[in-house]
């Protein structure tokens, strides 16, 4: 034992980082263990270029994943990398996690994801009126559309004093390019044309407490964690937190956690390797290194949480004995806790695009590579824009405007797909997609993104007992899976609704690139595209919260795991179901809940030690 803490949190992204750091000022002392590095540098802070961010070696892990088991059908997806036997999934390897390489975007969940929670275990905290004050205590809402000193209306529901920054792009940046009105000006046509004579403000706030009440179809604005110009979430939470803290909260980078110490049925502790790039998943994975990095214990007096993310925490979870135990035994790993749902139950969005090549070029991207300067480079006008006065478009992710839909076939009173524009050229994720991202300046890009799936049939399984090894990871897409057929229509609503927005543009648009209107003319080509080529980056769902008369909950409602005293998870693995758009406000949530959850409880055992 090299040393103890109250709580060591093992993830620092949307869910551990916000979680160690409430602890922290709580007064217990606290341990966070981060795999990446703190590698801040300008494709973190600068959101346009996310992309990039997502590729960069110091920042992700590159997970690929399946889509479907039948190898033929699999390989139809042109983003399939066949030496890896799967398709790019990016991850966030660095300390914040994923909200390191994310887009940034920050949309509240729908109410019923949240009621669907407290009815499944009788615990009303978790309801969605119980819920909302956990939002407007972390954000730190600011609309560039209002007058400066005007306060924020408190019916919104908007934080006005939380620690994470948000904002939506400037319409002064719209307006700077008349394309981009163009193209902004297709999704005010769309909602007059589906409410026409109702004269409905547009484009709504998805956040404002009024709009989550009664979500409605129409144009909205797309909320970023973006603070005075600059990326901000998980690591800037935590990093406060461990300077106005330093003797509750030490933060160890370089810390690829193995397994779970447990003793007499609790955990106490945990193993991890110290170095860099140990992960088979870091794309600069330093195999030597591995063999000789030293193995550290670290025990916890009060509890053990994990935070890994939907890949990671159940691969852990499993290597320490806690599992299907006839997956576990066939790998030779003793069964601390048969626990069968863990890794099952993987869930994820589906996404797809529309891609159209326009008549000309954007002129406000003319003399802009729409990257960093390189070495030696000197910068254009636009990053020297937002590197001088953290202003202009390099402050926006890009979004130019979204679209919330109904589908024919909507499960849920919600709308279920997400429409949004990109003024790039984007498919999906491959190695080297953000070169592409940005090489085209002729292009529009309409993203459909399918909220409310049905599809349960994921999987994170072991492939081996090296815990360096990344899992298995199948998603089952639509007829592999046990989702309804509705989502693979919903999906192909949304591009038939994408391209009546390219229709708004007339000439301006040359023609169609993806899917092409020559390959996939009639619905049934659609179909195939969709079933082809569509992809997602919300992994979620892999140890989820149920009953306690379910086999298959990992986790009881206050994010236990069933069957060991003394280890959480509270990361995007715990819903049962995939809620909302967007996925990190809905974690970001989480993390508030299971802070309260848990101090509450070690309050009650005693007062906490810093």
């Amino acid at each position: 034992m090299d040393d103890q803490f109250d709580f060591i949190v093992v993830g620092t992204g949307a869910g551990g980082g916000p979680l160690a750091a409430n602890l922290a000022e709580a007064g217990f002392r606290v341990l966070a263990l981060e795999a990446g590095a703190d590698h801040r540098c300008v494709v973190y802070d600068a959101p346009i270029f996310h992309a990039q961010a997502s590729e960069h070696a110091e920042l992700r892990w590159d997970f690929y994943v399946r889509h479907y088991a039948d190898e033929q059908q699999q390989r139809r997806d042109p983003k399939y990398t066949p030496e890896r036997s799967g398709v790019l999934y990016p991850r966030g390897s660095a300390v914040g996690g994923s909200t390191a390489v994310s887009a940034m975007i920050t949309a509240y969940p729908n109410n019923a994801d949240w009621d669907h929670i407290a009815d499944l275990t009788g615990d009303d905290s978790w309801s969605a009126e119980r819920m909302r004050p956990l939002f407007e205590r972390l954000e730190h809402w600011h609309d560039p559309a209002a007058e400066p000193g005007t306060p924020v209306d408190p019916a919104s529901g908007h934080g006005t004093a939380g620690w994470l920054g948000t904002t939506r792009a400037a319409p002064s940046v719209g307006g700077r390019e008349p394309m981009f009105l163009d193209i902004i000006a297709t999704m005010e046509q769309a909602t007059e044309a589906m409410f026409p004579g109702e004269n409905r403000p547009v484009p709504a706030d998805p956040n404002d407490r009024r709009s989550v009440d009664h979500r409605d179809e129409g144009m909205i604005f797309v909320p970023v964690a973006v603070s005075n110009g600059a990326r901000n979430g998980a690591r800037e939470r935590l990093l406060r937190a461990a300077a106005e803290h330093p003797g509750n909260v030490e933060l160890r980078t370089g810390a690829f956690v193995t397994r779970v110490l447990i003793e007499d049925g609790r955990a106490t502790g945990v193993e991890y390797a110290e170095g860099d790039h140990l992960y088979g998943a870091d794309p600069a994975v330093d195999e030597a290194g591995r063999a000789r990095a030293p193995r550290t214990r670290v025990h916890a007096a009060r509890e053990v949480i994990l935070a890994g993310g939907a890949f990671n925490t159940p691969q852990l979870l499993k290597l320490s004995g806690i599992g299907p135990r006839a997956e576990l035994e066939s790998l030779g790993i003793a069964t601390v806790v048969d626990l069968p749902g863990v890794g099952r139950n993987l869930q994820d969005r589906y996404e797809i695009t529309v891609v159209d090549t326009l008549t000309r070029e954007y002129p406000i991207f003319a003399g802009s590579t729409l990257n960093p300067p390189a070495n030696g480079e000197s910068p254009d006008d636009l990053f020297t824009e937002w590197s001088t006065e953290r202003d202009g478009p390099v402050t926006t992710n890009g979004t130019l405007a979204a679209f919330l839909k109904r589908s024919s076939g909507a499960t849920t009173p919600d709308p279920d797909l997400f429409v949004f524009s990109l003024p790039v050229w984007f498919r999906g994720y491959y190695p080297g997609y953000s070169v592409d991202f940005t090489r085209h300046k002729d292009a529009v890009t309409w993203v459909v993104l399918k909220a409310h799936t049905t599809n349960t049939a994921g999987t994170v399984t072991l492939a081996s007992t090296d815990p360096f090894q990344p899992p298995q990871i199948r998603f089952s897409y639509f007829d592999e899976g046990n989702g309804r057929p509705e989502d693979l229509e919903a999906v192909v609503d949304g591009i038939e609704f994408a391209r009546s927005l390219a229709d708004r543009l007339g000439d301006l648009v040359d023609h169609e690139a993806l899917p092409g209107q020559a390959e996939a003319g009639d619905r049934d080509a659609v179909r195939e595209y969709v079933r082809n080529e569509a992809w997602g980056h919300h992994a979620s769902c892999s140890t989820p919260i149920g009953a306690d008369d379910d086999p298959h909950a990992v986790l009881d409602s206050r994010f236990r795991v069933r069957g060991v005293e003394g280890l959480r998870v509270v990361d995007a693995g715990v819903f049962p179901r995939i809620p909302g758009y967007f996925i990190a406000a809905a974690v970001y949530m989480v993390a508030e809940k299971a802070s309260d959850v848990i101090i509450a409880d070690h309050t009650r055992d005693g007062a906490a030690t810093g």
